[in-house]
Parts: C-alpha cells; sequence; structure tokens
C-alpha cells in the first residue's frame, strides 16, 4: 500500500515536467521515503540494504581520506629531511660525480647572494667536502667530511640531535658531527677524540673532538656525513677561502624549486675555477663545468625522490578502487530499494507520475543515503587522523620507512576535492539503475507483492 505523504494534490506539480515545483516534489518525496519508519521496516529488504550502502560508502571514503593522508604526510617528512640537509638544488661541478674528491667552484660571498637572487632562491650556501676515514683502535669507518659555512642553514641539523650540542661560529674549531650509524660503528661517544686520515698525494691526519650526534634516519645521509667547520674542510683540500664544493639553494617548497631550476642552471655559471695561485706559473686548468641539479636529478637523492613520485600512482589507484566499491554498493541499495517501492511507483505512475520524476525521486533518496554515508566516512576518517598526530599509535620500522611513526597530512583543499568526487562518483554511478523506474508497468506493479 501507499503510505500517506502528504498533499497528493501536489501530483499536479509532480506531473508538469518542465515547472519549477518539480524538482521540489521529487525532493520532498525522497526526504519522505528517506525517513518514513513504521513497524514492519525491520522485516524489509532495504533496511539492511541501506546499511550496507551507507557503511560501503563510509568506508570507501574513510579508507580514501586515510590513505591519501598516510600517502601525501609519508612524502612531505621524506622530502623535509631531504631538503632539510641536502636544500632542494645544488650547484657543482659535474666532474665532482666522477671523482672521490670535489672538483672546486670559487664562489665568494658576493657571487653567492647573486646566484641566490638570479636563481629566485630564499636562501644559499656554500660548503665543502673531504673524503675521509675515522679511525679508532678496534674499527675504522669511511666518511664524507661537510664543511659547513657560518651562512649555513643548521636548523634542521639542530633538530636531528640526538647527544651534544652543535657548535657555533668559532665555536668548531677541531670539533665535529657525526651520526648515531658511525657512532655506534665505531663506538663513539660525545666528548671523544678520533683521528680521521685524509689521502690524496700524501696522508694528512686530524684529532677531532665530537660535538654532537645526530640522525636523521636517512642511510645515504646517515652511513657517509661527518660535519666541520668549512674553513678546516678548506684547509684539508688546500683551497682558498674563496673554493668551496659546492652551493645549495632553498625555496619556498619542492613545487616553486622545480619551476626555478631553469633560472638555477643559468645561475650556476657564475661560479668558477680559480686561477692560478702564481701568475708567472704555467697551469692549464681544464674548463669548469657549474651546473645545478634538483633533488630528483642529483645521483644520491634521485632514487628517494623516484619512489616518492610513485607512490602518487599507487594513491590514485587506491582512490579510485575504494571510491569503485562505494559505488557499487551504492548501485546494488538502489536495486533493492527500486524493487521493494515497485508497488508504490506502479501507483505513483498510475496518478500521472512521469518516469523522469521519479528517476530523480530515487536519486535524491540515494543521494541522502550517500550524504549520510560520506558523513561518517569523514568523522571515522578525521579521528583516526587526529589521534594518529596527538598520539602516533601505528608505528613504523625506521630502518626500512626513514620515520618511526605513520605520519599524516591532510589538507582542507584536498578532503573537500575527495568528498566532491566520492560523490560525483557515487551519483554517476546511480543514473545506470535509476533507469529500471520506467520499467515498471502499473497495473501490474499495483499488484505487486
Amino acid at each position: 500500500m501507499l503510505p500517506y505523504y502528504g498533499n497528493l494534490n501536489a501530483l499536479n506539480a509532480f506531473t508538469a515536467p518542465h515547472s519549477p515545483p518539480l524538482m521540489s516534489f521529487s525532493f520532498f518525496l525522497a526526504r519522505r521515503f528517506f525517513g518514513y519508519r513504521d513497524d514492519q521496516r525491520r522485516r524489509k529488504a532495504s533496511t539492511p540494504a541501506i546499511h550496507i550502502a551507507t557503511l560501503g560508502v563510509a568506508l570507501g571514503l574513510a579508507v580514501a581520506l586515510i590513505s591519501y593522508a598516510v600517502v601525501r604526510g609519508f612524502q612531505h617528512e621524506i622530502q623535509s629531511k631531504l631538503t632539510g640537509f641536502a636544500a632542494h638544488a645544488e650547484v657543482m661541478d659535474l666532474r665532482s660525480f666522477a671523482s672521490p674528491e670535489s672538483y672546486p667552484l670559487t664562489v665568494t660571498d658576493d657571487v653567492r647572494q647573486q646566484i641566490q637572487k638570479q636563481s629566485t632562491a630564499l636562501s644559499a650556501w656554500r660548503y665543502a667536502q673531504k673524503i675521509g676515514v675515522l679511525k679508532t683502535e678496534a674499527d675504522f669507518q669511511a666518511v664524507a667530511l661537510k664543511g659547513v659555512a657560518p651562512e649555513y642553514d643548521v636548523g634542521f641539523i639542530r633538530s636531528c640531535i640526538v647527544s651534544g650540542q652543535l657548535p657555533e661560529g668559532s665555536s668548531w674549531g677541531q670539533k665535529i658531527v657525526i651520526s648515531q650509524q658511525v657512532a655506534n660503528a665505531l663506538g663513539l661517544h660525545v666528548g671523544d677524540k678520533v683521528f680521521a686520515y685524509f689521502f690524496e698525494q700524501t696522508v694528512k691526519m686530524r684529532r677531532f673532538e665530537i660535538a654532537a650526534i645526530y640522525q636523521t634516519r636517512l642511510k645515504q645521509f646517515d652511513s657517509t656525513f661527518a660535519l666541520a667547520d668549512m674553513k678546516t674542510v678548506q684547509q684539508l683540500n688546500s683551497w682558498t677561502e674563496s673554493q668551496c664544493s659546492g652551493v645549495e639553494l632553498r625555496w619556498k617548497d619542492m613545487a616553486a624549486g622545480d619551476a626555478a631550476m631553469p633560472r638555477a642552471r643559468q645561475a650556476a655559471m657564475l661560479a668558477s675555477l680559480p686561477a692560478p695561485q702564481n701568475d708567472t706559473a704555467q697551469v692549464t686548468f681544464d674548463p669548469p663545468q657549474p651546473t645545478a641539479l634538483s633533488l630528483r636529478e642529483n645521483p644520491r637523492t634521485a632514487g628517494t625522490m623516484n619512489w616518492l613520485d610513485l607512490l602518487d600512482t599507487n594513491v590514485w589507484v587506491i582512490l579510485v578502487l575504494v571510491l569503485l566499491v562505494a559505488a557499487f554498493s551504492m548501485v546494488s541499495g538502489l536495486l533493492i530499494l527500486i524493487l521493494e517501492r515497485t508497488q508504490t511507483i506502479g501507483v505513483l505512475k498510475a496518478l500521472g507520475a512521469t518516469d523522469a520524476a521519479l528517476r530523480r525521486t530515487f536519486l535524491y533518496y540515494a543521494a541522502f543515503i550517500a550524504v549520510r554515508g560520506l558523513a561518517i566516512g569523514n568523522g571515522l576518517a578525521l579521528a583516526l587522523i587526529f589521534a594518529q598526530q596527538q598520539w602516533g599509535f601505528a608505528k613504523l620500522d625506521p630502518e626500512t620507512y626513514y620515520i618511526d611513526r605513520v605520519p599524516t597530512d591532510l589538507s582542507w583543499i584536498a578532503f573537500a576535492l575527495i568528498n566532491i568526487a566520492a560523490l560525483a562518483l557515487v551519483l554517476l554511478a546511480l543514473l545506470l539503475p535509476a533507469r529500471a523506474v520506467g520499467r515498471v508497468a502499473p497495473a501490474k506493479a499495483i499488484r505487486f507483492e
């Protein structure tokens, strides 16, 4: 039987396909369907179908939001570590990649500022590098001693210090900062003395004091680099004060850095190899090959960046799959709703309702269910994301994932776009099953049990 839904004289508007009240009545009828309750509803097939459809949409959206937040958070965390230690780009001589030692560039403070200005970087700092070996009585470890200039941004390194204190300015002296991995391998602690050997044409030896120990959990850095004063490394390389291994550039973010790379490569040409120290000496220098390499181009970080970019593909696959599952659950639920209300559809058709109006009614009905599922999914996803940010209950193996807990990062723009995409996909999927309303014959439907 057709329940009483209000004044049926409104069917005059319901049967007028082009009049403005048509949409209003379809919406009204769908709302009454959605809110209708009676004692027999528990025994109807639509009740579990509605629950399953709602749960499917809720879980699909929650999985989509959490997956996106985790992938973006993971990318943000790893990129922050990479840019913190190696900046967004690096100006250096290309030949340094084919040599165990760096080819020096002449970069005065004025040149450094010009490179920063022309490349539109927010900051630029010099560094010098020397390959050597740290040796104790029991063991030894090869390291790349990285000398930091006074303008070097040590904020990230300071945040990674696990023991000791990072030297500043003139307090560097003969102090170095090593990684936790190197410290464990050599059995070193803050305050210990360690001998360092550097091999070129002759063997140079220095005795350093361990000032601090850092840990980034990035193997390509922790297993290789130790930090020292830039003047110390310049002396080990027999360089002048204006010579360095390169200049690191930092922009606002990765997107800004990628867009500025053409300008950075042009600015890199300001750096050149030094002139001979003795004007009378007949020395021939190979032509310099300065260039700027982004994190995606630098061999030390390209593999990690490619891996992070690949995660974008993975998250798109996850989003599409879970939203398709949500749409499928709504399609099956709508078909059950239409089948169960076949008699109601027949009565409405007998009273003059059009197929288009009835399709819109059931689309509204399904939209109400979908919106309720979206609300539940949003609440579940936001609660889990907030809990993870506050308490970090989901842990990771830092040896494999570089961080010790699952990170999350979800912007409000991404949140809104995923919700809009989910609702649009669900409604588009419902267009086909809604056409089943047109196949209902009034004469047979009224007698349908």
